[in-house]
């Protein structure tokens, strides 16, 4: 039918108000197409991945990356973002002279998303998106590391980057800091407040806590 037509629905008429029927339409068209976009865009990048190490994929704000990119300003060395998404934080840092710089992400669609971003950058070739599974990737040649990752990813992430990490890498982490580690910087405030770790500090600390329980 078009507009206007005999047999219409009257929440599709223009100018009509929805009615009961019409919202449930409405909500159900929505919730289809919130599932849609989770089957085809972000499903891939779970299926082999244990449930409790899951991170949704949630865009980092302006905000949140220059945050990072600021308690990241003036080092060198291989910089990492693990769970890269759509690739922003890695194009920010390669911009910011971080380099090399590449992202690890299993999503197959946000990796052509992320080089779709490189490539209008002018960086296609210059940046790496690579399908891998950040606790399979070594990361002992790292300098900075950049975390947007659930607050359950955290712990096991702790133990993984404390045990592969040079002493004089820095981890920044965004949304959620690492809770048994003491930053040694933090800039921002709510939802854009990102913290910076130093690596050498973190062991020092956690040296002297397992020391203390064993006094």
């Amino acid at each position: 039918w078009e507009p206007g037509e005999p047999g219409e629905p009257s929440w599709a008429r223009p100018g009509a108000a929805l009615g009961g029927r019409g919202l449930l339409a409405l909500a159900a068209a929505s919730g289809a197409a919130v599932w849609a976009t989770w089957a085809v865009l972000l499903m891939p990048g779970f299926r082999r991945v244990p449930l409790r190490l899951q991170v949704p994929y949630q865009p980092s704000s302006p905000r949140q990356v220059a945050n990072t990119l600021a308690l990241l300003r003036g080092r060198a060395g291989k910089t990492v973002d693990l769970g890269s998404g759509d690739g922003r934080l890695v194009l920010e840092a390669y911009k910011q002279g971080l380099r090399p710089a590449l992202g690890y992400e299993l999503n197959p669609w946000l990796l052509c998303l992320a080089n779709y971003r490189a490539w209008r950058a002018g960086y296609h070739g210059k940046v790496s998106f690579l399908k891998k599974d950040l606790w399979k990737v070594n990361l002992s040649d790292c300098h900075n590391v950049i975390v947007f990752l659930a607050p359950s990813v955290k712990p096991p992430l702790a133990t993984k980057l404390l045990a592969e990490l040079p002493d004089n890498a820095r981890v920044v982490a965004g949304r959620y800091p690492f809770p048994s580690w003491s930053p040694s910087s933090t800039l921002g405030q709510g939802l854009d407040q990102v913290w910076a770790y130093d690596i050498k500090e973190v062991r020092r600390e956690v040296q002297g806590r397992a020391q203390e329980s064993q006094v």
